[in-house]
């Protein structure tokens, strides 16, 4: 924790950490997540494997996406998740995002067939995309999925 202050959960275990607070997690498989419990909390997060280069996960880049996202700019936000899927063509989540942020963009063919790829992949996605309002304008539309 670089500055602020927030609540840690750790493989089930919470508790809080103030600024200058170094969290080790000694499981990498053990779940985990924090919540600012301040305001203008910064973390600081290291990890990785001494045999392979740290790699951006898919949900960083939709991330990176959101403020574009919440601004309207969703040109913006297309072109950053199609990066995070030229590095993991084929995630699921990535794929549904980017279907949201085409919908909302007004490309109707793309938003289509990237939902369709999503649900291939992650058949989770189906009923979700009947409940995302971000699909309102695709919902009628033939291929939409059932």
């Amino acid at each position: 924790m670089i500055e602020g202050a927030a609540r840690f959960t750790v493989a089930g275990d919470a508790f809080d950490a103030p600024a200058r607070t170094v969290v080790f997690v000694p499981d990498p498989a053990a779940r985990r997540g924090a919540v600012a419990t301040a305001a203008n909390t910064t973390a600081l997060v290291v990890g990785g494997s001494p045999e392979r280069p740290y790699d951006v996960s898919p949900w960083e880049w939709v991330a990176e996406a959101i403020p574009a996202w919440r601004n309207g700019d969703y040109g913006t936000a297309r072109r950053t998740i199609e990066e995070g899927l030229a590095h993991h063509p084929d995630n699921a989540g990535l794929l549904y995002d980017l279907a949201c942020a085409d919908a909302l963009d007004g490309d109707r063919d793309a938003a289509l067939a990237h939902l369709r790829r999503a649900i291939e992949l992650d058949p989770h996605y189906a009923p979700a995309a009947h409940e995302e309002d971000d699909f309102v304008s695709i919902r009628g539309e033939p291929g939409f999925p059932p």
